[in-house]
């Protein structure tokens, strides 16, 4: 392959990567609401793009099950499955209680300045009733804990489980009293690893996803599918 070749591998590669992360974030914050049709050409024209990127964007939304693929009837935002959200539940339960573990005895000073940083803004946008914001700093403070603990591949896997999970949460975080809950478990979460205990990291971790599951519940259940029909 040639030098000019391998550099328009890598332009076509980058641009890829951009339409992948726009339509991502808009599929999981329900910009782009489950059903929504994805038209190339309009995707194409906006982000500056040829098709190419944007076919092989599409294509990667559909191996993490954000997106179907209808030959000859085109590309369209999945459904939310309850089925999948609550498996993506299972895995992210499986490393995240583990990541507490392995993280709390090591973390420092440094890492629980940024948690409780991350915490004040928080609680700021609660104040200011800015949920978006809130829903964005709840996912930074997840990707702080997780990404200490220094594990690529299992923080791709973690985000690829999250995909699914995300559109439902948004969709149940508005619920009475479940923003300030919220809160209060990840202020629960901070005051684990700054205890550098491992058990209690755990446990705190375990307690917020139940919550999570416990709080979404209503919204999957208006999203199952009866067996017959899967």
């Amino acid at each position: 392959m040639s030098v000019m070749n391998l550099a328009e591998d890598i332009r076509e590669a980058s641009k890829a990567d951009r339409v992948y992360v726009n339509l991502r974030r808009r599929i999981r914050e329900l910009a782009l609401p489950p059903g929504a049709p994805l038209r190339k050409e309009e995707i194409a024209l906006a982000l500056g793009v040829s098709r190419a990127p944007v076919s092989e964007a599409i294509a990667r939304l559909a191996e993490e099950g954000l997106v179907e693929v209808f030959p000859q009837h085109g590309s369209f935002v999945a459904p939310i499955r309850a089925a999948d959200v609550r498996e993506s539940l299972f895995i992210r339960a499986a490393l995240e209680t583990e990541a507490m573990r392995r993280l709390a005895p090591l973390a420092d000073d440094a890492l629980v300045a940024e948690l409780e940083a991350n915490l004040a803004g928080q609680r700021a946008a609660l104040d200011e009733a800015d949920l978006s914001r809130f829903y964005d700093l709840d996912e930074g403070l997840h990707a702080l804990l997780f990404g200490a603990v220094e594990s690529p591949r299992a923080a791709r896997l973690l985000d690829a489980a999250r995909a699914p999970l995300d559109r439902v949460r948004r969709l149940s975080l508005p619920g009475p009293g479940r923003p300030e809950a919220t809160f209060a478990e990840h202020r629960r979460l901070v005051d684990a690893i700054a205890s550098r205990d491992a058990e209690l990291a755990s446990a705190a971790m375990r307690v917020h996803l139940a919550q999570v599951a416990r709080a979404i519940e209503p919204e999957l259940a208006r999203h199952d599918t009866p067996e017959k029909d899967r």
